[in-house]
């Protein structure tokens, strides 16, 4: 007779519903993938109902969506760069119940709630249970564990305070009354850029 084995338990097996359910769900993100511009994955997030609420004027730049989207919302006037990352669960109860020999232990889910005026750096992630400004910005590369306060400027990991929303918002209005809305040719950025480095 065929020894048992730690992981034979029926409960650890992925159902098949499961299964079938993601084989649909990796041909929607094949397709999100492919869409050219942030607004039209913002139409097609509306229009799919990817997430819980997406509001007016979002900047939505990632390539790929929540995989809980039913548990992220997004409202208005809010700008996500490329490479953000919402992680509204783990996967750590795969490892507890592979020790138990059973699914004893449920997967930790949280809500991710972004507010009015918002911006999220490039490749930050933003995990379970965390709630973003409003009027606060999120810098390239953090990992927000936990809230950010209105107004305020957190990057590092984990993400901390690092400044005001104002202070940036000043330092923009500032750079815009000598940069007009026409951008400069790349020869006057690179003029500029070694002026600035000097040594």
């Amino acid at each position: 007779m065929e020894e048992k084995k730690q992981y034979d338990d029926p409960s650890l097996q992925i159902s098949k519903k499961y299964l079938k359910k993601a084989k649909f769900e990796f041909i929607d993100r094949v397709f999100f993938y492919l869409i050219p511009t942030a607004q039209k994955r913002v139409e097609w997030l509306k229009r799919k109902n990817k997430l819980a609420y997406i509001g007016d004027h979002v900047h939505f730049q990632p390539r790929k969506y929540p995989t809980g989207g039913s548990r992220v919302k997004i409202h208005d006037n809010v700008a996500i760069a490329a490479d953000v990352e919402f992680t509204e669960h783990d996967i750590i109860h795969w490892i507890f119940n592979g020790m138990a020999g059973k699914r004893d232990f449920s997967e930790y889910r949280g809500c991710i709630e972004i507010h009015e005026n918002v911006f999220i750096g490039a490749g930050a992630r933003i995990l379970p249970n965390v709630s973003i400004g409003p009027n606060a910005i999120v810098a390239a590369g953090a990992v927000v564990n936990k809230d950010v306060a209105p107004g305020t400027v957190v990057g590092g990991v984990p993400a901390k305070v690092i400044g005001s929303f104002e202070d940036i918002m000043e330092k923009r209005k500032l750079y815009s009354t000598t940069h007009t809305i026409t951008p400069l040719s790349p020869e006057e950025y690179w003029k500029e850029f070694y002026q600035s480095h000097k040594k």
